[in-house]
């Protein structure tokens, strides 16, 4: 099922890894007056701990949704310096509809994936680690936003090879999230996916 948004499309899926009741996974996506803002958190280890550290960097970029992204990072981090938190890895995208761009950060195994309209995919390379309050260096990718480009956020309970294919095969967003729904019987991690297409001002 799509969200629609003024400007953007959603379609996501989450499952906690089988035998657990908590996923350790939280999101979190919200369209702006001039933006869209989606970020995906997951906890170290399983279970309730693993969701007490997502959704503590979560909360955070709730709080501070037009903060720079790498500020954003910087702030999630701190908050792991709480009691009952193990750490997280965190992945951040941001559209800009006035600036006609977009920019993204990922730390650790979150991994974001951009298709172009003419199916030229662009991957981003994760920085390696994780949150737990140590200061870390991130890197921001920039690039300009087009009609019709679709974004995926995924967790490391997702096959990228098989998304990239179910994908191409499917050449819609919701119909990938769909299949990605009927394999949950096979998945053995907290597997969580978000798919966004930009469809630009509706006038």
């Amino acid at each position: 099922m799509i969200e629609r948004k003024n400007q953007m499309e959603i379609a996501t899926y989450q499952k906690a890894k089988k035998g657990n009741y908590y996923s350790g996974d939280s999101f979190f996506y919200e369209e702006l007056e001039d933006g869209f803002i989606c970020a995906l958190a997951d906890g170290l280890g399983s279970g309730e701990i693993a969701m007490n550290s997502s959704e503590a960097a979560i909360e955070v970029i709730k709080n501070n949704k037009s903060a720079p992204l790498d500020d954003l990072v910087d702030l999630c981090n701190k908050a792991m310096a709480g009691t009952n938190i193990r750490g997280c890895v965190l992945g951040i995208l941001r559209v800009d509809y006035v600036e006609q761009s977009y920019a993204y950060s990922s730390l650790g195994n979150i991994s974001v994936i951009m298709v172009a309209k003419d199916g030229k995919k662009e991957r981003n390379i994760p920085v390696p680690g994780y949150l737990s309050g140590v200061p870390h260096k991130v890197k921001v990718h920039n690039g300009p936003l087009e009609e019709g480009s679709i974004f995926f956020m995924f967790s490391d309970g997702v096959d990228e090879h098989q998304l990239t294919k179910e994908f191409y095969n499917h050449r819609t967003m919701d119909l990938t999230v769909d299949w990605y729904k009927r394999q949950e019987n096979k998945m053995n991690d907290d597997t969580t996916l978000i798919a966004m297409k930009y469809k630009g001002e509706v006038s």
